[in-house]
């Protein structure tokens, strides 16, 4: 089958999701071939060490639908649905992950929300989860805050079914741990018009989960980077400039009434202790070489970006 004019493009990256792969291919398959889609199955592989690869093999052997990309060692996700997103040539691209935790029952909505009702983007929510509360409670507070800094009204961001419209994963870059934040990414590109969908969330049937708590720490640095490089990635100097001439002033002006001080009570001969035995004094020393270096830290910041290959790169959605 030809990858060219396909309705849809089903992304899975995966990692030693061997048992679950055969009957993923054969549901996946079940429910659009009987909406009469149009699709490919793009697994891709990121450094399994089990035979993972082996059965991806032997299903493109029996179903040309199949696609798969293997990673020589493991990148992590977000690297795995760069490379898929990259390779994907359906117009709509549908994500979810290996596990058959995320139902493809769910696929012929999600694409017809895309088609039908014209959303850039549509983001699972498992409203309903089968995780044990050690993992469910900090997922919430993770999401709320998200959606407070975001300002994206969506509850469940770390979702792995989401569906795309082509334009949207051709528009984007992700890389490090970003797949958790594709919807902030998507919103700083343009593509405003962000929905959700309740999907079904099922209980692991094979293997066991590859995050741990560290995810949630590494979740909220992420997030800060995001929130960083989508703002001030081209314009540095707009962050680290306000906030290093704000602790410089402040500094400036602590010391220049500290020395007013001195020089007052020395004019009224009034006895003082030296400017230097002040604590005041190295607080407001300290706040001015920190916002001195907070300011070349901008300047070099800016330097950098006007110097980048990327600078006047910018999203051209329609031209006449």
């Amino acid at each position: 089958m030809s990858s060219k004019g396909l309705d849809i493009s089903v992304v899975i990256p995966l990692f030693n999701e061997e048992e679950s792969l055969p009957e993923l291919s054969v549901w996946i398959k079940k429910v659009l071939d009987k909406e009469k889609l149009s699709y490919e199955i793009i697994f891709v592989d990121d450094g399994s060490n089990d035979d993972s690869w082996e059965v991806i093999e032997k299903l493109k052997k029996s179903d040309d639908c199949v696609r798969g990309i293997s990673f020589r060692r493991n990148y992590g996700k977000s690297a795995a649905l760069q490379v898929g997103f990259q390779a994907a040539d359906g117009d709509v691209v549908i994500t979810m992950d290996a596990d058959l935790q995320d139902s493809p029952d769910e696929i012929p909505e999600l694409f017809r929300m895309i088609k039908e009702q014209k959303f850039d983007l549509v983001s699972g929510w498992k409203k309903k989860r089968f995780d044990p509360i050690t993992k469910t409670i900090p997922s919430k507070f993770f999401n709320f805050t998200v959606r407070v800094f975001t300002r994206i009204k969506l509850n469940d961001f770390n979702c792995g079914l989401k569906a795309y419209r082509k334009k949207v994963v051709k528009s984007i870059e992700i890389y490090g741990e970003m797949h958790r934040y594709i919807p902030v990414i998507a919103k700083r590109a343009g593509f405003v018009k962000i929905g959700e969908k309740v999907v079904e969330h099922r209980k692991r049937q094979y293997g066991k989960t590859k995050f741990g708590f560290e995810r949630f720490v590494n979740g909220y640095l992420d997030l800060l980077s995001v929130l960083f490089i989508t703002k001030f990635g081209k314009k540095p100097m707009h962050f680290f400039g306000l906030f290093g001439t704000l602790g410089f002033l402040v500094g400036f002006a602590a010391a220049l009434w500290l020395g007013i001080e001195k020089l007052l009570a020395v004019y009224h001969g009034i006895r003082m202790e030296k400017v230097t035995q002040n604590p005041y004094f190295y607080i407001a020393l300290a706040a001015m070489v920190i916002g001195t270096q907070l300011f070349l830290t901008g300047f070099l910041g800016e330097l950098i970006s006007r110097s980048s290959s990327d600078r006047n790169e910018y999203q051209i959605d329609k031209e006449i």
